[in-house]
């Protein structure tokens, strides 16, 4: 696997770690319906809360949450529509982002509950 690859996992792995140390089930890793891909699916008060997880080492271009643009956005909803539907669940879902920076001076992750949502 190439090494900006492994970067990735990694900030998919620290990501799921916050995640449950803030009380998230998880639900499910790199979940797949056809070429999309969820890096996240967890749940907490009663919600499926998709997360896209963005992983850089500098902001110099922008936060890695800025990279979450609409046509990801609207992916993501399609695949949450896939997921809801194939696992029958009712609850409502929610929209998230994860940004983490690792680079030599540390890491740092925000957290953006619903960042975006299905409507607009």
């Amino acid at each position: 696997m190439a090494q900006h690859n492994d970067f990735g996992v990694d900030g998919e792995t620290m990501a799921r770690r916050y995640l449950e140390q803030h009380d998230y089930e998880i639900l499910e890793t790199n979940w797949r319906s056809g070429h999309l891909e969820a890096d996240i699916i967890a749940f907490k008060d009663h919600r499926i809360v998709f997360v896209e997880v963005k992983t850089r080492t500098k902001d110099e271009f922008g936060d890695p949450e800025s990279f979450v643009d609409r046509k990801k956005q609207k992916a993501y909803i399609r695949l949450a529509n896939a997921y809801i539907l194939q696992h029958d669940r009712t609850e409502e879902a929610r929209f998230d982002i994860i940004s983490v920076i690792a680079n030599k001076e540390g890491v740092t992750i925000k957290h953006l509950p619903g960042a975006y949502s299905t409507i607009g």
